[in-house]
């Protein structure tokens, strides 16, 4: 069982209290000075002190101390685990019970204040470790089952600001060889379907009406990755007669922006060759206005299960100019379904 941090507020004092029980010698805890605070790393998700000296060498700590004997009128803090004893009491998941009872998951939290830091963490070097490295490192730290709450926990700026950190990858060759899918890696899964959940940030019209709709990724005899969107409150009304499929390419480059990415999603004219569909899948149909206008979705890996996209409408003319057609795009993939026959 993992330390976590109290459900009341939390007093901070010396710690020389005999009658709580002496904890590891090598754990030193972060309490949040008041519960409304960002959820201090562990805060960064270190969940042991080995991991905290790498984190102090991302961020320094100003207004809070750090010690372990932390109590709240004489009660020793909370310490709660959302899953069985393991074989090290700090491999299991922690969370925190708020107010009204819910579960705050802390790898979870551990992403978001990666994204978005409280004013209490002052960002170092940035020169000193790469972002994208440790944003996939803590994504990967979430169980899969549990990682659709990012849609939920990022708000818009996050969304945009995680595509952001995901164009620092590149700068790693390793690291940008990694892929998010298995089925968008290399195609091995023919008769396989992804399914995934998407959120975007916002954006203009045509489609800043689409804040929440999904996607299908499936592979055909062809060797190539095909997918479409569905869902959504007002996709689900028309995903029949227009299913929106697109076809999977590796590119490296954004055309309008030339900035780094690893796949296009190119929705072209509605691909109505395409017969090698999964069954119960709606027939090809021409794409209704603006998705036939050469729209394409770029895609950077962000973590295992998640991706981030920009949406580009570039035009069907050579003097169009190409505008977002909205903003950036998290999908997290769908645990529920995954590994479904096609």
């Amino acid at each position: 069982m993992r330390a976590t941090t109290s459900n009341y507020p939390v007093n901070f004092c010396p710690s020389p209290i005999s009658s709580l029980p002496a904890p590891h010698p090598s754990r030193h805890l972060n309490f949040p000075i008041h519960r409304t605070q960002h959820p201090l790393p562990r805060l960064l998700g270190f969940s042991n002190s080995r991991q905290f000296g790498k984190g102090q060498r991302l961020y320094e700590q100003r207004s809070l101390r750090l010690n372990y004997g932390a109590i709240d009128g004489g009660t020793a803090a909370i310490l709660t685990s959302c899953s069985a004893p393991s074989p090290s009491v700090w491999d299991d998941g922690p969370y925190e019970v708020l107010p009204s009872g819910k579960r705050a998951y802390l790898d979870e939290e551990d992403v978001v204040t990666f994204l978005d830091p409280p004013k209490e963490l002052i960002p170092l070097d940035p020169t000193s470790y790469n972002p994208a490295a440790y944003l996939w490192k803590k994504i990967g730290e979430i169980p899969e089952e549990r990682r659709h709450r990012l849609l939920s926990l990022l708000k818009p700026r996050l969304i945009s600001r995680a595509w952001e950190i995901a164009g620092t990858k590149y700068e790693d060759p390793k690291l940008a060889k990694k892929s998010a899918s298995t089925l968008l890696s290399n195609g091995d899964g023919v008769n396989l379907l992804e399914f995934w959940n998407c959120r975007t940030s916002g954006g203009p019209a045509p489609i800043a009406w689409i804040n929440f709709f999904n996607k299908a990724l499936f592979c055909c005899k062809d060797g190539k990755q095909y997918g479409r969107l569905y869902g959504g409150s007002l996709l689900a009304g028309f995903s029949s007669s227009f299913p929106l499929y697109f076809v999977v390419r590796q590119l490296t480059e954004v055309m309008s922006t030339e900035q780094p990415c690893d796949l296009a999603y190119e929705f072209g004219d509605g691909l109505l060759n395409l017969h090698d569909y999964p069954k119960g899948f709606p027939k090809p149909a021409k794409h209704p206005w603006p998705f036939s206008d050469q729209v394409v979705i770029y895609i950077r890996h962000v973590g295992p299960g998640v991706l981030v996209g920009q949406a580009w409408q570039e035009g069907e003319t050579l003097e169009q100019i190409p505008k977002k057609l909205c903003g950036e795009i998290l999908m997290v993939r769908d645990h529920a379904l995954l590994g479904r026959n096609k």
